[in-house]
């Protein structure tokens, strides 16, 4: 249904001008200049030829056999023509023009009408406000922007229009090919969901890449995106993420920006690749389509230069990988060709006198070292031997192993031929070698990604349902985590100061007390909370304190829980809340009363597989002090990993729970514990 967009027969422009500096002169010349296979056919009622082409008074005066409309004309003129695009059976229209819903109220009431027109018509719209397509293969060029990129392996996908523009200025002198690129614009109607399919699905596409302001259905995405995932690399740069950022997506697009948070979990869940740069969008993309995904996360460092390796060192350990230690066969092997004074650990640094020659030797011996994964080749301008002299070497011994390798031939003046020969060769290049580690990163996130999908066994709770929903309505957390396996200490809430003393009784010494009232979110705030009661005194004095001290801040004490008290552990926060682009999310990090003042969390979208969970709590401090912290020991993984999966499917089944918030959980060496939980329903529900 869209290919037309990318692969039309013919082609109508309307709003053609003889004029160099408008827009629609700029799409008839690149339609012209890129060699578009099909017709083209001009419309503008005032001329009766423009470019050596008949030009056509109206949209109903074109030939049957249009199948892509361009619309280069005011805002105004937008409706009559779509409309004449509808009566004409034309169902294809890349509306170019702007001053819509990104103006204000009156913009906005006509995309609404643009909308009505289409939806009546079956018209599919691309725009407005945006720049157009271009597919270098067809070839197409329907854009107004002067250039167009080789033709390549990249698709790229853009809510900017001035992004694409960039692009293609850039990869026209960067000599970096693409297969398509798409501008959408205000997206009224075809979004980034379908081209992020139809690109996916492109077969001359290899990696596909996205510039998103905002995502005009969450859910929609996240099943087309894990899909794509499967099949092909998928890059994002998301815009909008400061507060300032969000506030001028409005005004740009008309995007929602979302949450920063939501996008980013949203992102890790599908296994797209989230940049935080243009230029890393675009390294990362061109070394995912041209090289081979490391095994693992040792990397070789070949240098002429030491201090250019230093910070080659420095970003590839920050990235979290890891300098290869090479074997003794290979230092050896080195130790006896390479200068005297050359460094043969790694990094291993031929010296400023070495040619394409040493290089060869070296980087040959690195490829073939068991303990390597990746090799980055760092040279230094020098003036004695031709930048592309090394490309060459670099690329045909590259190529004879199924490695990745990431270049870094430094410099400008100087290495425009050797980038052509590396980018022909299909080796990545950067200025400077800093750049590289974030590449190799970049490419063992995709490789583990995948390894996870194919290795995650789903788990799926056996909770009687009507049960569960029961425990849902009457807000009875407590049971409710229970049924999905996740245990609390034993517990009792009462009213009376006589009852708390049985129930202590019946527990088992030692016991904690907490103060219970809907008015206290924190009850340490209010100081509700005694721990390490030994006896019937210590529980006693416990209700007087507890008691005072919420009237004295005028806090009802509705009752108490008794609860038994637990050995030393750690206390994490584990929670459920809803986005209202991407659905349920579990929310994990440092709880207790420290939650607040270190805001160290991370949130996933739901449900979670094992390695899903073991990554959410590697991604916090809290999962580094679990390991082991100060006299506490390694805390039981297992279990809380087997406690967060169970609570992402609990809020994939409970729709109608609008927060749940474990914290603290409580882990110990062995054993998990909800010691407090709070909870809310959605409006509709409660």
């Amino acid at each position: 249904m869209l290919d037309s967009f990318f692969t039309p027969k013919n082609i109508a422009v309307v709003g053609a001008s003889r004029d160099p500096h408008k827009l629609g002169y700029g799409v008839l010349r690149n339609l012209i200049k890129y060699k578009f296979k099909g017709n083209i056919y001009p419309v503008n009622k005032y001329a009766s030829e423009i470019a050596g082409l008949t030009c056509y008074p109206s949209v109903t005066d074109l030939p049957d056999s249009v199948d892509l409309v361009v619309i280069v004309v005011p805002a105004k003129f937008v409706a009559s023509l779509l409309k004449d695009c509808g009566k004409k059976g034309i169902r294809h229209v890349i509306i170019i023009s702007g001053g819509f819903k990104e103006t204000g109220e009156e913009g906005a009431r006509l995309e609404k009408e643009l909308l009505r027109i289409a939806g009546k018509y079956n018209i599919r719209i691309i725009g407005p406000n945006c720049i157009g397509t271009i597919d270098t293969h067809a070839p197409l060029n329907s854009t107004f922007v002067v250039g167009m990129p080789e033709q390549g392996d990249i698709g790229f996908i853009s809510q900017s229009g001035a992004m694409v523009a960039a692009v293609i200025d850039w990869a026209t002198g960067a000599g970096v090919g693409f297969s398509r690129i798409v501008s959408l614009g205000n997206q009224i109607d075809v979004t980034e969901k379908e081209m992020i399919e139809l690109i996916g699905n492109d077969r001359e596409t290899k990696v596909v890449t996205t510039y998103a302001e905002g995502i005009s259905d969450g859910k929609q995405f996240l099943n087309l995106a894990s899909d794509l995932c499967r099949k092909k690399p998928f890059v994002i740069l998301k815009g909008g993420r400061s507060e300032k950022g969000a506030r001028a997506v409005i005004s740009h697009t008309g995007a929602l920006a979302g949450s920063e948070e939501a996008y980013s979990a949203a992102f890790k869940k599908v296994g797209a690749l989230e940049a935080t740069n243009i230029e890393e969008m675009f390294d990362w993309a061109r070394a995912l389509a041209w090289q081979p995904l490391p095994k693992g996360n040792r990397i070789a460092v070949l240098t002429n230069a030491g201090g250019a390796a230093i910070l080659a060192v420095d970003a590839i350990e920050k990235a979290g990988l890891e300098l290869s230690s090479l074997t003794d066969e290979t230092r050896a092997y080195l130790k006896s060709r390479l200068p005297k004074a050359a460094s043969v650990e790694n990094p291993v640094d031929v010296l400023a006198g070495s040619g394409p020659a040493i290089y060869t030797l070296a980087l040959e011996a690195l490829l073939t070292d068991d303990t390597v994964d990746a090799v980055v080749v760092i040279q230094a301008p020098q003036d004695w031997f031709l930048p592309a002299s090394l490309a060459e070497v670099l690329a045909e011994t590259a190529g004879l192993h199924q490695k990745p390798v990431i270049a870094s031939i430094m410099g400008k003046a100087s290495v425009d031929e050797a980038l052509t020969i590396l980018h022909k060769r299909r080796i990545p290049n950067v200025a400077f070698p800093e750049r590289a580690a974030s590449i190799l990163k970049a490419m063992a996130d995709r490789r583990d990604w995948l390894e996870m999908i194919d290795r995650q066994k789903p788990y799926k709770p056996h909770v009687p349902k009507n049960r569960a929903e029961e425990l849902v309505k009457q807000q009875k957390w407590i049971d409710l985590l229970a049924e999905y396996d996740i245990s609390s200490p034993e517990s009792k809430t009462v009213s009376a100061e006589k009852d708390a003393v049985l129930v202590a009784s019946q527990i088992g010494y030692p016991v904690v007390m907490k103060l219970q009232s809907e008015k206290v979110t924190h009850k340490t705030d209010i100081d509700g909370i005694r721990i390490g009661l030994r006896n019937e005194e210590d529980l006693r004095n416990a209700w007087k304190e507890i008691s005072e001290a919420a009237s004295s801040q005028n806090v009802e004490m509705d009752s108490v829980l008794i609860q038994k008290m637990l050995k030393k552990g750690y206390e994490v926060i584990v929670g459920i809340k809803r986005d209202e682009q991407f659905g349920p999310m579990i929310l994990f990090g440092t709880g207790g009363t420290d939650v607040e003042l270190y805001k160290d969390t991370a949130s996933a979208i739901v449900p979670l597989c094992r390695l899903e969970a073991q990554n959410l709590i590697n991604s916090t401090i809290a999962g580094k002090k679990l390991k082991g912290w100060r006299n506490l020991p390694a805390a039981d993984f297992d279990s809380l990993k087997q406690v967060l999966i169970s609570m992402s499917y609990l809020a994939v089944h409970h729709p109608e729970i609008s927060e749940l918030e474990i914290n603290p959980l409580y882990v110990q060496e062995s054993g998990v514990h909800a010691l407090d939980v709070r909870g809310s329903l959605t409006e509709s529900s409660g």
